[in-house]
């Protein structure tokens, strides 16, 4: 179906004509807009009162809801059925963190076993159990993976650092480029260093290269193959090339092929989390998620976040224009957040065809970036406010001081909110001051954290992740798959092989050519 042809999008369409002739600040300045506006739920609040919009038109978009089959969808994502057409799968990362709405009896047996092994193989490497190959405990677990198998642990990790429940280091691995695992590696010790390596088929060029990279700075150091067993584990499900590579089977945690890389810290991909932050508070982020998870399933559409979240969305990219959404993170410890978004966000809905394989005939994900603040204030935020491009914007706020330090908190929450209120409101210069004009009327939303804690980051997590399901449920497209990635892979084969004077493929551009004859060039005179 597309949905442009409804009649509600159709509405929407004209109620947008009729709302872009409003101020912003006009709505925002309606108490009454908090009611229906911010909900509160799981140590989280989501505020969408400064959302371009009224009654009116967030009546019609609500209309969309029933108009297309988004409760549908959502039903069948959480039952497991195979929503992922392009590749008939199901969708089950809700059912590693709740088997409320699992029907498979089978599935339910297999997450609680998998996690009650990433349990006891974290214990023991926590305790001092699990010794490496010359008797002395782990003190360093470098992670190996790229996508979802890292940016997803690296943000939980980076955020709770603060909970973190023991004095091994964790180090996170991913770039191709050698200077990543060589910064990772330096001043580590072979004797008491961990490696996890997190692949789904254990081919992944750039994770099979750093792992090939640190096999070798291992036996190098260690000089026996038998020692690989104890230092490197691996997350995959290919059991014959993690075998080949060294890996003992009790050491390989397997992966679902029906929970998609960015969807995967809930798995054993997060064994790093479960090694840094502890059994509870890890089983804390779980929870967190399914609150939302219940939420997002039991709710009624008017008064469900994820829903709101995904539909005010819509209302920005279709019908304001808005062709950049900015993650702007007011707690340092997030700042890694608009990272694991750009993955979440645009390679789940940067789509140009539909279920059906129709094309699109409307924008779907925009683009996507942030950063922290303050930092941002005195960089982007001059585009942001002088610019001329339509965007929106999502404020993460923690309002806890757990440093006790009012004048540095309070200072980072003003600067936030004027932020959030300069963007609304905008500024009218005098005439012969026109370069002090800020427009304004540009949306925002406001995420607070009650505290930084694995519940409230499991929730607002999950809350990203349902919203996107939302938006692409809405706009026809499968969330889950992520073909477009596979090209740039698949023409780099070549291009290498030509880079190692092996041959020169057809496939390869007379421009794209010419680089590759001036790098080698230049690199054989470096030599």
């Amino acid at each position: 179906m597309n949905v442009t042809k409804t009649d509600a999008w159709q509405k929407l369409a004209q109620h947008a004509s009729k709302v872009t002739q409003t101020p912003l600040i006009d709505f925002v300045q309606d108490e009454t807009r908090h009611t229906r506006l911010c909900l509160e739920l799981a140590d989280c609040r989501f505020d969408f009162s400064k959302q371009r919009i009224d009654t009116e038109s967030l009546d019609a978009l609500l209309e969309l809801v029933s108009t297309t089959e988004l409760l549908e969808h959502r039903d069948a994502m959480l039952a497991g059925e195979p929503i992922n057409t392009s590749e008939q799968r199901a969708v089950l990362h809700t059912a590693l963190r709740t088997d409320k709405f699992v029907k498979d009896e089978a599935l339910k047996a297999d997450v609680a076993e998998v996690l009650n092994r990433m349990r006891t193989m974290a214990n023991a490497i926590r305790s001092g159990e699990w010794l490496g190959h010359t008797g002395k405990r782990i003190t360093d677990v470098v992670h190996i993976g790229i996508g979802g198998s890292h940016l997803g642990p690296q943000v939980v990790i980076d955020a709770l650092n603060e909970y973190s429940t023991t004095d091994i280091n964790v180090h996170f691995v991913s770039n191709i480029d050698a200077n990543d695992l060589h910064n990772a590696l330096k001043g580590l010790n072979s004797e008491t260093t961990l490696f996890i390596i997190a692949s789904k088929s254990f081919t992944t060029l750039e994770t099979q290269i750093n792992a090939n990279s640190a096999r070798s700075w291992f036996l190098e150091r260690a000089g026996d193959l038998a020692a690989i067993a104890k230092h490197f584990v691996a997350v995959s499900n290919n059991i014959a090339a993690a075998g080949e590579f060294g890996l003992s089977e009790d050491n390989l945690l397997p992966m679902w092929d029906s929970v998609g890389g960015r969807f995967s810290l809930w798995s054993a991909v997060g064994l790093p989390i479960l090694i840094k932050l502890g059994e509870e508070n890890h089983q804390a982020l779980l929870q967190g998620a399914a609150e939302l998870d219940e939420h997002f399933a039991t709710s009624a559409p008017q008064s469900n976040v994820a829903i709101l979240g995904g539909l005010l969305a819509i209302w920005n990219y279709n019908f304001l224009g808005a062709g950049s959404l900015a993650v702007l993170s007011y707690d340092n410890r997030l700042a890694s957040l608009p990272d694991y978004l750009q993955q979440l966000e645009m390679e789940s809905t940067g789509k140009r065809v539909d279920r059906d394989g129709a094309p699109v005939d409307f924008h779907t994900m925009p683009i996507l970036w942030g950063g922290v603040g303050t930092n941002g204030q005195h960089a982007y935020h001059q585009l942001l406010h002088q610019g001329t491009r339509a965007y929106s914007a999502d404020f993460i706020i923690v309002a806890e001081d757990d440093r006790d330090q009012p004048e540095h908190h309070n200072w980072l929450i003003a600067n936030a909110l004027a932020q959030s209120q300069a963007m609304a409101q905008g500024f009218e210069a005098p005439s012969n001051e026109s370069y002090r004009e800020v427009p304004g009327n540009h949306p925002s939303s406001i995420m607070t954290l009650k505290r930084l804690s694995p519940r409230s980051l499991g929730a607002l997590l999950a809350f990203y992740e349902h919203k996107v399901f939302v938006q692409a449920a809405i706009w026809n497209i499968n969330a889950f798959d992520q073909w477009g990635v596979e090209l740039g892979k698949k023409m780099a084969n070549p291009i290498y092989a030509a880079l190692k004077d092996q041959n020169q493929d057809s496939s390869i551009d007379a421009s794209t050519l010419k680089l590759i004859n001036d790098l080698k060039n230049t690199q054989n005179s470096l030599k």
